[in-house]
C-alpha cells in the first residue's frame, strides 16, 4: 500500500502560452516497505503532473524516483496505488487553486 509522508505542489508556468489549461507538479514523498519491489533505501518519491481545464483535474502522468541519485525507476504504482496518488493530488490541487 502506498503511505504518503509528504508533498508539495507548484504550478508549472507556460510562457509561450502553448498549452491548454493549467499545470501542476507534485512531489509525493511515498514510503515503502523494505520487501517492496519499489525499495530504496535512499528513499523515493512520485513525480505527478496534473491538468486543470474547465474544471476538470486529471493526471498526465506520474514518475517514480529514487532520492539521491533522481533515477526515474523502471516501475509502475499498481493500481490501488495510483488510485490513492490521484485522490491524495485532487484533494490538495482543490486547496492550492481556491
Amino acid at each position: 500500500m502506498l503511505t504518503i509522508t509528504g508533498y508539495s505542489v507548484e504550478l508549472i508556468k507556460d510562457p509561450f502560452g502553448i498549452l491548454t489549461g493549467e499545470r501542476y507538479e507534485f512531489i509525493v514523498d511515498i514510503e515503502v516497505p523494505e520487501d517492496d519491489e519499489l525499495y530504496s533505501d535512499k528513499g523515493i518519491y512520485v513525480r505527478a503532473v496534473y491538468r486543470v481545464e474547465d474544471a476538470k483535474m486529471d493526471m498526465l502522468k506520474h514518475e517514480i524516483i529514487e532520492r539521491g541519485s533522481l533515477n526515474v525507476l523502471d516501475f509502475e504504482l499498481e493500481d490501488e496505488e495510483a488510485a490513492v496518488l490521484d485522490e491524495f493530488c485532487k484533494e490538495k490541487l482543490v486547496q492550492a487553486v481556491e
